[in-house]
């Protein structure tokens, strides 16, 4: 299984946010596409950092209310960790896990491709423990 096959199921979409947006425009833009993070880009193309739940959290513990007011290149994530789509589900696990982060955007070709999260990962690796299971069941089954 590979970032590929989780793009084909969810899509390719990739939401991104521009480096100049305040804060609390970045927040409402969340809470209406029901996200967690954003790729941070000029052009959209390619990625100047990301912005997640967890950089708001962080933003609001040393800015407090002032952030709202704040750009999103002050509060985003600039080392951004990315993916390409022949990666394995078990290297982005790998990645995810090493890397502290929760979603990460696919490149290909030096472009955004996509957008995953633990989430997207999570499902992926139950369906195939399903699918794998009902093949056991089904073998076992007609092997009587």
């Amino acid at each position: 299984m590979q970032v590929s096959d989780i793009l084909k199921a969810k899509g390719t979409r990739v939401l991104t946010v521009r480096p100049e947006e305040a804060i609390s425009t970045f927040i409402r833009r969340i809470k209406l596409e029901k996200v967690g993070a954003m790729v941070v880009s000029t052009d959209g193309i390619r990625p100047e950092g990301i912005i997640t739940e967890r950089d708001i959290v962080h933003g609001l513990s040393a800015h407090g209310s002032e952030l709202l007011a704040m750009q999103v290149r002050e509060v985003m994530t600039k080392r951004v960790l990315t993916c390409a789509p022949s990666e394995s589900i078990k290297e982005v696990m790998i990645k995810m896990t090493q890397g502290r982060t929760r979603h990460l955007p696919v490149m290909e070709g030096g472009r955004l491709a996509g957008m995953i999260s633990i989430g997207d990962v999570v499902k992926s690796r139950l369906e195939n423990a399903e699918l794998e299971a009902n093949v056991l069941r089904d073998y076992i089954t007609t092997a009587r």
